[in-house]
Formats: C-alpha cells, structure tokens, sequence
C-alpha cells in the first residue's frame, strides 16, 4: 500500500517498497531485498541516462569558424546539429533566437553573443541553401510503388 510521501524520492521509495512486499520477499531477505532496489532504481533511471548521452557526430556538423566552438557548446548542449543547419534565419530573427535560449539556460558569455550570432546569421541566414540532410541507402527494404 502506497503512504501519501511529501516529496518525489519518496514516494519513489514508497513505490518501490510497495512492489517489493507485493513481490512476496521474506522479511530475513535483505540482500535479495536491496538488490532489487537497486536493480529497479537502475531501471527507473535509465531512460535519463540514455537522454543524456549524446553521438559524437552531432557536434562534428557545424561549419568552421572562429565561433564553431562556442555554437557547439551552447546550442549542441540540448539541441543535436540538424536542428541549428535546417535554420534559415535573418540576423534579427537570430538576436531573438539567442536571446530568448539564453533565456532558456543556454550557456552564452555576453561577451560572445554578438560573435555568437554573426557566426549563426552568416552560415544560416536565408541566402544559404536549404540544408539537404544526408540519407541513407534502403536497397534492401525500399518500397515500390503500387500503380
């Protein structure tokens, strides 16, 4: 039975506990007992872990420059790559952009904003092709039309 807990953790551990006294162990069974805590605190914090991982080719798609770095750092922090490239946006539309990430806890030294977004509005502006992201083949499981 689940006890009202007045914060997250624990009304996690009263969840846990809960499935443990469900799950039939004997009250002598400690080892066994906080084993499958801590197999199920694993579980549950999986999918966190996973999000935070990220590819190391996602930093490796931003074009040269002398602010390269600085736009991997605060932007590849939550976004992957393709998701800056496929922008096509005027100077001023940037300034908001940055503006309002910054806003949003992006890491920009006030110092490199302006840099920053030189940076964005020369490689992204909409006087850039549209960005063509890069396919895979499908021999294999392409599908054919049916006409």
């Amino acid at each position: 039975m689940l006890k009202p807990c007045g914060n997250v953790e624990e009304r996690r551990f009263s969840a846990a506990s809960s499935v443990i006294d469900d799950a039939g162990f004997s009250p002598g069974g400690r080892i066994l007992r906080h084993a499958f805590i801590a197999l199920l605190a694993l579980a549950l914090a999986s999918p966190f872990l996973t999000q935070a991982q990220k590819p190391a080719a996602a930093t490796a798609d931003l074009p040269a420059g002398p602010m390269q770095a600085k736009a991997t750092t605060a932007c590849l922090e939550c976004h992957e790559a393709r998701i800056i490239l496929q922008q096509r946006l005027t100077k001023p539309a940037w300034t908001k952009e940055v503006d309002k990430m910054t806003k949003w806890g992006a890491v920009v030294d006030p110092a490199d904003r302006d840099a920053l977004i030189d940076y964005l509005s020369a490689n992204f502006s909409p006087e850039k092709p549209a960005y063509d992201p890069p396919r895979t083949s499908d021999k294999a499981g392409s599908r054919k039309s049916s006409k």
